[in-house]
């Protein structure tokens, strides 16, 4: 048998190892031309930006001018919509960059904030600094006893459903739109996103009898409260404030004051209710910058009439005496009516009826 001679393990690595050294060397020769494609970090060829994982900005652009992010028009600040395409129905989401949004999020989050502690508080200090001044306004001949009808069960209707559904607008609206800072330091965030719930859903609901309470009103106050002559009167002497307690400017049913509450109630009630429904649908009827216009708006009148009508409410109880009879039972002191509405009590006042002197019995009249 011829003995079988067996080759050394180690009797082929040469020739891997020189196939390695080729392809080495084919590399060696191809990467100037890769490296000139992207850049070789050679003066002429400038910097290489590169991203998070080796992956270089041209190769995620189609442009190969691109070495910079901020030559990426997404990266870049921009005066004006960066609106793309989009293939799907919703073409609202084609806008990328929104400059408008960073305005409308510091008026959300600061200017609505300040404006309503400003106004707001400017009104509560005002009316403080009128009751230290002038105190409440008294009926000077005091009460008479006899009662003047003013207002209808329907008015009144309308009247407390406009006013319940308003202050529970203007609470659950400032809890959703401050309770973050108001109320989470006192509550917790557990409490108040509860809180917040239900605020969304109740003054969403009450802006439904809001609404068909100052329809109403408008169908059936109107006509009283056309500006008339007797206004400039009323304004003039600021409703009997410069003068004294003792005088009282001739007024209608409603003088200026009431009938200028009644019209910001009436148009500033619409038109917060026309933007507040709109939010509701979002985008039903305009984009993302209409519906940052909406909100702005809805904000700021609701802030004005918050402030309006606690005016309103300070001159119906604390600030005037017999004025809440009027709605609270639909009667007013005579007295009170010839004071303040003389010329609507001349027409509802009660007719006189001549009554002769009685003769004392025992006596005989000139007559007889």
């Amino acid at each position: 048998m011829t003995p079988t001679t067996r080759r050394p393990r180690w009797a082929g690595f040469p020739i891997a190892a020189f196939v390695a050294v080729l392809m080495s060397v084919a590399v060696g020769l191809g990467a100037p031309d890769a490296r000139a494609q992207v850049g070789d970090g050679s003066p002429e060829a400038g910097p290489v930006e590169t991203e998070p994982g080796g992956l270089t900005l041209k190769s995620r652009t189609p442009d190969p001018n691109l070495t910079s992010p901020d030559q990426v028009e997404l990266y870049v600040p921009h005066d004006d919509q960066v609106v793309g395409r989009v293939s799907i129905p919703d073409q609202k989401l084609a806008t990328l960059v929104q400059p408008e949004g960073r305005t409308w999020r510091a008026f959300r989050m600061e200017g609505l904030f300040w404006t309503a502690i400003g106004v707001i508080g400017v009104t509560v200090l005002g009316l403080a600094a009128f009751f230290l001044y002038r105190g409440r306004i008294r009926i000077s001949a005091g009460r008479s006893g006899t009662w003047i009808p003013r207002f209808s069960f329907w008015e009144r209707l309308a009247h407390w459903t406009a006013a319940l559904s308003f202050i529970s607008l203007a609470i659950t609206g400032l809890i959703v739109t401050f309770g973050r800072y108001a109320l989470i330091p006192l509550i917790g965030h557990d409490a108040f996103t509860a809180t917040s719930e239900v605020a969304k859903y109740v003054h969403n609901f009450s802006g439904t009898p809001f609404v068909f309470a100052i329809l109403f009103m408008l169908v059936v106050w109107i006509k009283d409260n056309i500006p008339s002559r007797a206004d400039w009167d009323w304004l003039r002497h600021a409703g009997g404030v410069l003068k004294g307690a003792s005088y009282h400017p001739e007024t209608e049913r409603f003088n200026a004051g009431q009938k200028g509450i009644f019209w910001a109630v009436v148009l500033g009630g619409l038109a917060m209710s026309v933007t507040g429904y709109l939010m509701l649908a979002p985008f039903a009827v305009t984009g993302v910058g209409g519906m940052q216009i909406f909100h702005v708006v809805h904000g700021l009148l609701a802030v004005l009439l918050t402030a309006i009508i606690i005016a309103h409410i300070y001159i119906g109880t604390l600030g005037m005496e017999g004025a809440f009879d009027a709605m609270g039972r639909g009667e007013v002191d005579e007295n009170w009516a010839k004071e303040h509405h003389r010329g609507w009590y001349e027409t509802k006042r009660p007719p006189r009826v001549y009554q002769p002197p009685r003769t004392p019995p025992g006596e005989v009249s000139p007559a007889e």
